[in-house]
């Protein structure tokens, strides 16, 4: 035994408390654009230490992460990492509302804690349209050793990262947007930055031994559309997803929205040979697909060119998303059932319902929710509210808690409402269009307890699942239809509310939530931190005092 150990040890004897912090974890990211070819055609990309997809960040719950940027591209970078809540601790959400980016030629290190979220997320740049062409990758939290997981460990576990792809570079793309034009349908599908030719020279994603099973972690990293994800003559055991573990159904195949991430056993324990994992555009016109080879051991046999079928039509997607299920019997990241926390009894506080709606602003096309456009400012909004110079930025509850009658009319400006510290707030999403849309909260997760086909009224509270809605930050509003989530704001910051569509975000589909402690306390909320990069009007202003005590 070291002699720190007998240190602690003895104290311990006395009766004297030994807190030790959290472990650390330490990386360098070295950002930079190459080549890649993710449907066969080589473009420019962006690599991370020279990988596409990028590094994985394998972490444990409570994990200290620090991450030290080298911006070596020709224009500013920010990195958000989805879904972790960054609990107190808005600074570091990587995005354009909260952090000034990272210049060209330039480094900045991130520092957040992941804290009880045990599952499946991904990072991404949130500057412009870069996600378009790289700069993505998986973050796991794994749960702490003395904490059960509700199935047994894994042989082995597999990150399988699918998303739409462009073909086109992220400039390109931005300067259609900037144009007033759409972004039009992605060229293809990749999955793990590629797709498989399927001519015999492929090689296997992954690997599996006959009679073993296997974890997957399957995240779409897309730009506009949602994927059904299936594997060639295998069924999914759905685990968990965001952060809950869930009632543990058997599925075909899933529906993954943009932004979305499941956790899956598979079990080898067919005939030994190779078999295809496929994922492939829902909800389209246009017929898109991408698939990966997984190979047994002991295989002998191509896999069979014919491909499982995707489900067609989105009922289908709304039952399936009505059989997910929290599982109220297993451990949260701390050792109590992660059902104890009983939301379906809490009074709702407020009811904020916002409708998305599209038309045109000088010629030009912009996204909106009730009625308002979001445009980022020069200063981060997050900055200005902590420097006290909020009002010559940007203006609070420009949105009302209720949509106008006119949707058609659109105002451009940032989107920013505020939100009580730890009220419980339920919050509907309305999409009139025709196309499905995808939502994420920064900062928190919340419980789905409905999506319905129509509009939303007061009534329809009855339909809700107020027992067993799972816990999740990414939620999909179906076309002609209403989705329901409930919180507790509870987690002070700046939290981005965006829809996970590029195109729909870029143009003005977002806003952001200030959540203010009233007791300005450091219990409540970090103070800026002292490397934390300042820009705009506040950059040649001295450095507050510490705000929160």
């Amino acid at each position: 035994m070291g002699r720190g150990a007998v240190v602690a040890l003895m104290l311990c004897l006395l009766g004297v408390t030994v807190y030790g912090e959290d472990p650390y974890l330490y990386f360098t990211w070295n950002v930079t654009y190459g080549t890649i070819s993710p449907l066969g055609a080589p473009q420019q990309g962006i690599l991370i230490n020279g990988q596409f997809p990028g590094p994985e960040i394998n972490s444990t719950s409570n994990n200290n992460v620090v991450i030290n940027v080298f911006n070596n591209l020709d224009e500013p970078l920010l990195f958000t990492w989805h879904g972790i809540q960054q609990r107190k601790n808005s600074w570091q959400d990587g995005t354009p509302g909260t952090s000034c980016p990272i210049l060209p030629g330039t480094n900045y290190t991130y520092k957040f804690q992941v804290k009880d979220q045990i599952g499946s997320y991904f990072y991404y740049p949130t500057t412009g349209l870069q996600r378009a062409i790289g700069g993505f990758g998986g973050l796991r939290v794994f749960s702490r050793l003395l904490i059960p997981v509700p199935y047994l460990d894994p042989e082995d576990e597999y990150w399988v990262l699918i998303g739409d792809w462009f073909g086109k570079s992220h400039k390109a793309l931005k300067m259609l947007l900037d144009s007033g034009r759409s972004i039009g349908r992605p060229t293809g599908v990749i999955m793990n930055g590629k797709n498989a030719k399927g001519d015999g020279s492929d090689e296997p994603l992954f690997t599996m031994k006959p009679g073993k099973t296997y974890k997957y972690r399957i995240c779409n990293t897309g730009l506009k559309d949602a994927l059904n994800f299936r594997f060639q003559g295998h069924s999914m055991k759905l685990v968990e997803t965001e952060g809950s573990h869930l009632v543990q159904n058997t599925y075909d195949s899933l529906d993954v929205h943009v932004g979305q991430c499941y956790t899956v056993l598979v079990t080898a324990d067919k005939e030994p040979k190779d078999y295809y994992m496929v994922a492939s555009t829902r909800f389209t016109k246009y017929s898109l697909s991408a698939k990966g080879i997984v190979r047994y051991t002991n295989g002998v046999g191509p896999a069979s060119p014919v491909l499982p079928p995707a489900p067609v039509g989105w009922a289908w997607s709304l039952n399936q998303f009505r059989s997910f299920r929290w599982n109220l019997t297993a451990s949260a990241a701390r050792p109590n059932p992660q059902g104890s926390y009983h939301y379906g009894q809490i009074n709702i506080t407020r009811t904020i319902k916002l409708v998305n709606s599209v038309s045109k602003v000088d010629g030009k096309l912009r996204y909106a929710i009730n009625g308002v456009s979001h445009v980022d400012t020069e200063t981060p909004l997050k900055l200005a509210e902590y420097y006290g110079v909020a009002d010559k930025v940007f203006k609070y509850d420009t949105i009302s808690d209720v949509p106008p009658a006119n949707l058609n009319t659109i105002t451009v400006a940032p989107n920013v409402i505020n939100a009580t510290f730890r009220t419980f707030i339920e919050v509907i999403f309305e999409n009139p269009g025709k196309t499905v849309q995808s939502y994420n909260l920064d900062g928190y997760s919340f419980f789905a307890v409905a999506v319905e086909p129509g509009t939303w009224t007061p009534e329809k509270r009855k339909n809700y699942n107020l027992l067993d809605g799972i816990s999740r930050h990414t939620i999909q509003v179906f076309p002609k239809s209403w989705a329901a989530i409930m919180l507790t704001f509870d987690n002070a910051g700046m939290w981005n509310l965006r829809s996970e569509h590029a195109e729909n975000r870029y143009l003005g589909q977002q806003l952001y939530v200030s959540v203010l402690s009233p007791e300005f306390s450091n219990r409540d909320e970090y103070n800026l931190p002292e490397t934390q990069l300042v820009c705009g009007i506040v950059k040649d202003m001295p450095r507050p005092a510490q705000k929160y005590n």
